[in-house]
């Protein structure tokens, strides 16, 4: 099993790669209905990246409110957030500030939200960021039923990583000014 310290930094890592990555795709989960609470399995899969499998994460309003909480904070380096909810269905186009580069996305995700999802989201960068000029993203998302005896809210538990509690780990003044250095680049 990985060390705790490994853990922490990858799961850090795709944090942030997701957030720099589908800026749009956090700023629409503020606007997206509020998942079952529950345990989800979660399947995202970006274009040139190894899968590394579906993750599952034990959730409740405190870690949809976290995690829209967060998304808020991302909106203000994008100049167009349009987002369209109609019935099952809800698409996203954003023009955001990345990295020095302007990141337009266009994504579509639905399904009944309180117990299935799927989204895809297609972003474009100008200037490419990081050598990419184009980038590939979907999610399928599942309920599937009650959190696990012992766990907690905000555990997500990886493919041969083991579990993290990304309620904590959003909270930690480490990991918070982490992600403030990454979207100040």
């Amino acid at each position: 099993m990985n060390s705790p310290r490994k853990i922490r930094h990858t799961l850090a890592m795709l944090v942030i790669g997701l957030v720099t990555a589908s800026q749009a795709g956090m700023a629409l989960s503020a606007d997206m209905p509020k998942r079952k609470a529950g345990l989800w399995e979660i399947n995202m899969h970006m274009e040139g990246v190894p899968n590394m499998g579906a993750m599952q994460q034990c959730i409740d309003q405190n870690t949809d409110n976290l995690m829209q909480q967060q998304a808020k904070k991302g909106k203000t380096d994008c100049s167009v957030m349009d987002v369209k909810p109609s019935g099952n269905r809800v698409a996203v186009h954003s023009v955001c500030q990345i990295e020095g580069s302007t990141a337009t996305t266009d994504g579509v995700f639905e399904g009944a939200f309180d117990s299935s999802y799927k989204g895809t989201m297609k972003t474009r960068y100008s200037p490419p960021m990081h050598g990419m000029s184009e980038s590939n993203m979907t999610q399928e998302a599942r309920w599937l039923g009650p959190c696990k005896p012992g766990q907690k809210p905000g555990d997500v538990i990886m493919p041969n990583m083991g579990t993290v509690n990304v309620n904590e780990m959003m909270k930690d003044p480490k990991m918070q000014e982490m992600m403030k250095r990454q979207q100040q680049r």
